[in-house]
């Protein structure tokens, strides 16, 4: 990694969690110099503007949160332990996720949707990227005979995504993570109930 390369990755490391909590508007310059101690001219010399700065924070907040699960599965597991896995995630990280400001995808959806397009792309990416994940688990879980055949597994991957946002959502704003807690336990009834062989 080039100078210029760990210098760019400093600066999202370090505004990473102001940029989640704060939002992307609500970020400052000065916010940005005071998490880094570089000068102006140092993170526009990294970073077109502050836009782009947004754009790869977020990224990086995404692809953090990406790695939880990714850690977590295996190829050994069943597909009902895999799809378990994904939710658990989401109770083990509930302290550390709204210590850092809560869901990324949800905070740059919510703010980007009629503001600012490259981000809502972004985001667009990443919630399609995550349906992808469950379809590929559901579709692997057929294969297995695991699953039942006729499930949509697309109806159900966005289903899940939107139940699971909705938790994530109403727990935070009411501060009270029962709502979320609550929600997977839902999921995890439609899994067993309605997927799995």
């Amino acid at each position: 990694m080039s100078k210029a390369e760990k210098t760019r990755q400093f600066i999202i490391e370090q505004t990473a969690e102001i940029f989640n909590k704060k939002g992307y508007a609500g970020t400052s310059l000065s916010d940005i110099t005071s998490a880094t101690g570089l000068t102006k001219g140092s993170i526009y010399g990294n970073f077109e503007n502050k836009d782009e700065v947004a754009k790869e924070v977020y990224r990086y907040n995404a692809k953090r949160l990406q790695s939880n699960f990714i850690n977590e599965l295996n190829d050994a597991m069943t597909t009902r332990e895999k799809l378990f896995v994904v939710l658990n995630v989401y109770r083990k990280t509930w302290e550390t996720n709204i210590s850092r400001g809560g869901c990324p995808h949800l905070n740059t959806a919510v703010e980007a949707d009629d503001t600012m397009p490259v981000l809502k792309a972004e985001v667009n990416k990443n919630f399609q990227k995550w349906a992808n994940q469950f379809i590929q688990i559901i579709e692997d879980g057929k294969t297995k005979k695991e699953i039942e055949e006729s499930a949509d597994s697309s109806h159900y991957a966005y289903q899940f995504i939107a139940l699971i946002e909705g938790g994530i959502l109403l727990s935070k704003t009411m501060d009270n993570r029962s709502h979320l807690f609550s929600t997977l336990e839902r999921i995890e009834k439609i899994i067993d109930t309605e997927l799995i062989k």
